[in-house]
């Protein structure tokens, strides 16, 4: 493996297969934006259906159509059974899977049914691989402690799972929203209404955040739908959850209450959001220094030092010293 021949293989083969993936990855990722963009159009009929709904006087109920996604049986029957649905689906809990991008019945079924069968099947799963696969050399008490601990660790896999969902959405929600903003403010003083702005801000920032533009198209679907336009306004606010959106939101609030003019709300909003980025970028690159400090101590003080001391510890031992 020393030789050099070997080493130059190795190091070739590395640099072919490092090569291959740098052009293949980018063509191999998925376009999310379309898929996206068609589930966007399943909600906005959701939505409209069941307006529609609210609308209708004495129609019957086998006439309407129900576009809105069911969950399986099993799932259903298992979680109304043990009465477990009011246990686990609170508001909170609705509030961040919608956060996370799930927002029908079936996803609020499906973690339900997480959380009740992932500590039951974890245990299981423990109890056979701790005392039937393998022959540790602990006492049954141990071991079922240590399953009982994995079965745990289920309980809250789906908890944790919603949780990095839902603030890798955010952030990317949060990084675009200032550009997003300033897009909405040029489409308003060209003369546009909220809902052509929105539309057209959501077809712009899908390039820089598919999440931004899905909530924006559901938006424009709800200000079109909805009876009140507020609501509209606070269901944006309450599935992403930031406080610079629910804070822009609550100007078009007033701004529509009080007949202000739009394009003043979004312009100082529109600052403000700026001067938080710049207000953020500023704090990490304020956090730097002490984050290289252990890297610069591991890696770069000791190459320094072989590159300063080298030369004069080899003309030390080679004139006999």
């Amino acid at each position: 493996m020393l030789e050099m021949n070997t080493l130059f293989a190795v190091v070739t083969a590395i640099a072919v297969i490092a090569s291959i993936l740098s052009v293949a990855l980018p063509l191999l990722e998925k376009n999310e934006l379309n898929g996206r963009m068609k589930r966007v159009a399943v909600e906005r009929e959701k939505i409209r259906a069941r307006e529609r709904a609210k609308l209708s006087q004495g129609g019957a109920k086998a006439d309407r159509i129900s576009l809105r996604q069911e969950p399986k049986a099993l799932v259903s029957q298992i979680v109304d059974r043990f009465n477990m649905r009011d246990a686990f689906a609170d508001q909170a809990t609705r509030n961040r899977l919608k956060q996370a991008g799930f927002r029908g019945d079936v996803h609020l079924m499906t973690f339900t049914f997480a959380r009740i069968a992932g500590p039951i099947v974890g245990l299981l799963l423990g109890i056979f691989y701790l005392f039937v696969l393998t022959d540790l050399d602990h006492p049954p008490f141990m071991k079922l402690f240590m399953a009982l601990l994995f079965a745990y660790a289920c309980y809250y896999a789906p908890i944790l799972y919603i949780k990095n969902l839902a603030d890798k959405r955010q952030k990317s929600i949060n990084q675009a929203w200032p550009d997003a903003l300033d897009l909405f403010l040029i489409c308003v003083e060209a003369g546009m209404t909220a809902e052509t702005g929105f539309q057209k801000v959501a077809a712009e920032v899908g390039s820089a955040s598919v999440e931004l533009a899905e909530e924006l198209t559901l938006l424009t679907a709800e200000l079109s739908y909805l009876q009140e336009r507020k609501h509209a306004y606070e269901n944006l606010s309450a599935r992403t959850g930031l406080e610079s959106v629910r804070a822009v939101m609550t100007s078009l609030i007033q701004a529509e209450r009080y007949g202000t003019p739009l394009g003043d709300a979004i312009r100082v909003m529109a600052d403000e959001n700026r001067a938080s980025r710049m207000n953020a970028a500023e704090k990490k690159a304020a956090a730097l220094p002490p984050k290289l400090t252990v890297p610069m101590i591991l890696f770069f003080l000791p190459s320094i030092f072989v590159v300063v001391l080298g030369p004069a510890a080899i003309g030390y031992f080679a004139s006999g010293g």
